[in-house]
């Protein structure tokens, strides 16, 4: 690893310890020409994996194109940044847990969804009115209710403002 302030190639490794709940490492570095200290993160990296696209093309799995998609639906939202190296981490797993060469885009799509429910319900519809192509007001209330049965008990001030604007929506 270079030094980056006087770029010298040998560094020493000073701590380091487990990030994002052990999906990555942080190493503390020194760099033995001018002792200047600096930071790594260590990640797994999903190689040779092939994406079937919906027209049967093929693609080489890019992280970049996941967390671009992901970016979008979590514009706004209070998700940190941890919280997004963790997503991230958290569906390449799964992906991983698969142990296969190839997968279809919607096989990703499913587990970014199963993933995004859990993180951000927000995030989760808007990621859902793209991927499944909603294409009226009705499709998002069916979406939306199902949440809120899903739910169960957390109907919060939140999920009942959303109940009643949806509602409103459908009715006109």
């Amino acid at each position: 690893m270079k030094c980056p302030s006087c770029h010298f190639s040998e560094t020493k490794v000073l701590d380091s310890r487990s990030v994002s709940d052990g999906l990555a490492i942080r190493r503390r570095r020194e760099c033995l020409k001018c002792g200047f200290r600096f930071s790594t993160y260590e990640e797994v990296e999903i190689l040779n994996l092939t994406v079937i696209k919906r027209n049967g093309g093929k693609d080489n799995y890019s992280r970049e194109k996941l967390e671009s998609g992901l970016k979008k639906a979590l514009e706004k939202r209070p998700v940190t940044g941890d919280e997004f190296k963790k997503l991230i981490g958290n569906i390449e797993r799964d992906i991983q847990i698969r142990g296969k060469d190839e997968i279809k885009t919607s096989d990703i799509g499913e587990i970014v969804m199963k993933r995004l429910k859990k993180l951000d319900e927000v995030a989760y519809i808007r990621f859902a009115s793209v991927y499944q192509s909603f294409r009226d007001a009705e499709t998002f209330h069916k979406e939306i209710n199902k949440l809120l049965r899903e739910g169960g008990k957390k109907k919060g001030k939140f999920r009942n403002k959303i109940s009643k604007k949806t509602a409103k929506l459908t009715k006109r």
